[in-house]
C-alpha cells in the first residue's frame, strides 16, 4: 500500500460491505452508484488487492475486504467523532440503528431525506445492553430497540416513545419444506428447532420476548446457538443448518432464503426510540416526524386483532385502552 486511504473511499467501501449491493448502498449514499463503483476499484488499487467478489448475482466481501472492514469502522468512528467533538454537538447526531436496513435504519434514511442541513451518523452497536451506556455517557445521541425489555433501572433522563410493532417473520432456506408456503403457523416450528438468536436484531430483549412466546403459546424452545450477525454468515449458517430462523419483517435479503410472516398468532415485536432528554438538536424532531411519517403510510403501530405482544407491552397497551386519559407512548 503506497498510498493513504481517503476517508471519502472508506465511507463508499463500508456501505457496499454493510449492504453488499451497489445500487443500494449508492442510495444510502445519495451518489450515483457508478460514483459508488468507481470509488471502490480506486480503493482497490490503493490496497493492492479486491475487497469485493462481484457476480451477476450477488457481491461478497473478500477475506481481505472482512478484515478491512472491521478496520474501516472503527477509522471512521474516529473520524466522525472528532469532528462531532470540534464542531459542536448541534452539528451532527450520532444514531444507533441496530443493523442494516432494519427498521430504525429505515427510519434515519426517511429522516436524512426530509432533514436539509442535518448531519446524522449511523452506529452499528447491535442492542440497548451497548448503546444506553453510551448514550449515558454522551457518546451517543440516539438508539432503538425494545424499552419495555430492558432488565434493572435504565439510565435516567432519558426519552422514548414506541414508533413500530414490527410483525415476527421467519428466515428459511428456499429448499425448507416451510418455505412453500406464504405464512408459517407458530405451531409448524414446534419439531424444527427453530433458531431465535441470530440476525443483526437480536439482543438480550429480543431473547426475553422470544422466550415470552414460546412460554405463552406452550411452544418449546429450541436449544441455545451462537449469535450470527451479518448477510453473508447468515447466509451460510442458514444453509449449513437448515433450519427456520425467527426474524422481523424488515430482516433484509439473504441470498438462498426467503422471509415468511409467522402466524397464529401475529406476533409482534416493539421498536422504541430512545434519546437523551438533555439533547436539543433539529435531528431528534426529524426522526420522530420521519417514524411518524412511516406510520402513517405503513400502519407501523396499527395492531392485528389477534396481535401478540410481549409483557409488560401487552399489559400497559391494555391498560392504556382501558384508560384512555392516561394516553402515554408505551
Amino acid at each position: 500500500m503506497t498510498e493513504d486511504l481517503e476517508i471519502r473511499l472508506l465511507r463508499y467501501f463500508v456501505a457496499v460491505a454493510e449492504d453488499l449491493h451497489f445500487s443500494r448502498a449508492a442510495q444510502r449514499l445519495f451518489v450515483a452508484q457508478q460514483v459508488v463503483s468507481r470509488e471502490v476499484r480506486r480503493l482497490e488499487e490503493r490496497v493492492g488487492t479486491p475487497l469485493f467478489d462481484r457476480t451477476s448475482r450477488r457481491v461478497s466481501l473478500t477475506p481481505t475486504g472482512r478484515q478491512l472492514l472491521a478496520r474501516a469502522r472503527q477509522i471512521l468512528a474516529l473520524h466522525d467523532e472528532t469532528l462531532r467533538e470540534l464542531h459542536g454537538t448541534g452539528r451532527s447526531l450520532l444514531v444507533d440503528v441496530v443493523g442494516q436496513r432494519l427498521t430504525p435504519a429505515l427510519v434515519l434514511a426517511a429522516a436524512r431525506a426530509r432533514a436539509d442541513g442535518h448531519e446524522f451518523f449511523a452506529r452499528f452497536h447491535g442492542g440497548l445492553d451497548a448503546s444506553l451506556p453510551l448514550l449515558a455517557g454522551h457518546r451517543l445521541d440516539v438508539t432503538f430497540g425494545r424499552w419495555h425489555g430492558i432488565t434493572g433501572d435504565p439510565p435516567t433522563r432519558l426519552n422514548h416513545r414506541t414508533i413500530r410493532y414490527e410483525r415476527i417473520s421467519v428466515l428459511l432456506p428456499q429448499n425448507h419444506p416451510l418455505a412453500a408456503r406464504a405464512e408459517i403457523p407458530l405451531a409448524a416450528l414446534r419439531e424444527t428447532d427453530a433458531c431465535w438468536q441470530c440476525g443483526d436484531h437480536a439482543s438480550a430483549q429480543w431473547e426475553q420476548a422470544m422466550l415470552q412466546l414460546f412460554s405463552d403459546t406452550g411452544t418449546p424452545a429450541a436449544p441455545p446457538r451462537p449469535n450470527v450477525r451479518g448477510i453473508d454468515e447468515l447466509a451460510y449458517h442458514i444453509q449449513q443448518w437448515d433450519l427456520p430462523i425467527l426474524t422481523i419483517s424488515s430482516q433484509p435479503e439473504v441470498p438462498g432464503a426467503v422471509v415468511r410472516p409467522l402466524v397464529q398468532p401475529t406476533a409482534v415485536y416493539p421498536w422504541s426510540m430512545i434519546w437523551r432528554d438533555d439533547l436539543r438538536h433539529p435531528g431528534v424532531a426529524a426522526l420522530l416526524a420521519a417514524a411518524a411519517d412511516l406510520h402513517a403510510t405503513e400502519r407501523w403501530l396499527d395492531l392485528p386483532a389477534d396481535a401478540w405482544l410481549p409483557a409488560p407491552e401487552a399489559a400497559l397497551l391494555k391498560h392504556q385502552a382501558d384508560s384512555p386519559e392516561t394516553a402515554s407512548a408505551v
